[in-house]
């Protein structure tokens, strides 16, 4: 019950605030744990595939006992002083797991210069959010990066760790947020991380499962409610959910794609190399800058009725036991 409070009072915490710049985060820490644990792990094992994948096992059962154990006692501890302690802090450290606000801010950075018809500004702000080469982009190429953006992001970025922190309070919710960034810092496939990231990529691949198949029905199910195209959102979902190098990351953008009646994903540059990617939608009009707070009204739905997802069931676990 403690928990169940805890995450509603951390999601409104971050549909209110967001991640304020200047204010300490846990993502931060992590980014700093990361890289330490990296060089270690790779001073103690040889240079080779073997050595390094085992580098890379190693650093994810580092990041995972630490997240899990770490946030765990600090609970243990906060309740022992005061059970209002223990939700205070428990709050917090689940608003830090989510980016609902943060997703929407980062996107309407781009929305803003494209509504001014800044385009040079629109390919910095975009540039900031996405791997992509941005510098040649058209209008319609930053558009469709930043509804990409917003929803792919709104599977792991909201609706994985509402799943998780919902299961296990927010030491699971830590837990989890330790893998995707260790994802987002080692899950590469270049020279340097293909072997020794691999661990991380896998398992981030794994944790996101079934979040990320959730937060595609609950998608289509949002694009409805706000009386978007859910129709189209279902058949597009349907079609086009495995459309991505990823196993999950287009399991959002194809409803996204569907409830908007435009055409995601596509051939990009990355480093200066073309890299062939398979399309989500159909092209049944171009992309527009507005279908950037489209986007973000979907990820608001899908996120709030997600949230209420689990506070049902959470509730439901609760009576029967």
């Amino acid at each position: 019950m403690l928990s169940l409070i805890a995450l509603v009072i951390g999601f409104t915490l971050d549909l209110l605030i967001g991640d304020p710049i200047g204010w300490p985060h846990i993502v931060l820490g992590y980014g700093k744990l990361i890289p330490f644990f990296e060089h270690f792990l790779r001073r103690l094992f040889p240079e080779t595939e073997k050595g390094e994948r085992t580098g890379g096992v190693f650093l994810v059962i580092f990041m995972c006992v630490i997240s899990l154990g770490v946030s765990t006692g600090i609970l243990v501890l906060c309740q022992l002083v005061s059970v209002y302690l223990r939700i205070a802090v428990e709050s917090i450290l689940i608003w830090q797991c989510l980016s609902l606000r943060s997703l929407q801010v980062a996107s309407l950075t781009v929305y803003k210069p494209l509504n001014e018809q800044n385009l040079s500004g629109a390919r910095l702000a975009v540039a900031e959010i996405v791997g992509r080469d941005t510098a040649s982009l058209d209008e319609g190429g930053v558009t469709r990066a930043a509804v990409e953006t917003v929803a792919e992001n709104t599977g792991d970025g909201i609706i994985a760790p509402l799943l998780y922190t919902a299961i296990g309070g927010a030491p699971l919710g830590m837990l989890y947020k330790a893998v995707n960034t260790m994802d987002s810092m080692v899950g590469y496939k270049n020279d340097k991380y293909l072997n020794f990231g691999r661990a991380a990529a896998k398992f981030d691949d794994a944790v996101n499962l079934i979040p990320a198949r959730l937060a595609g029905l609950f998608m289509v199910l949002a694009a409805y409610l706000i009386k978007f195209d859910g129709r189209n959102a279902w058949r597009i979902f349907k079609r086009d959910r495995l459309n991505h190098k990823s196993p999950n990351s287009a399991h959002t953008e194809a409803p996204c794609a569907g409830a908007l009646h435009v055409r995601l994903g596509g051939d990009n540059y990355y480093f200066g190399k073309l890299v062939h990617k398979p399309t989500i939608g159909d092209d049944d009009r171009p992309i527009e800058i507005d279908d950037i707070k489209r986007a973000n009204r979907l990820l608001f739905a899908t996120a709030i009725i997600f949230l209420f997802f689990c506070i049902i069931i959470k509730g439901v676990l609760l009576w029967l036991l």
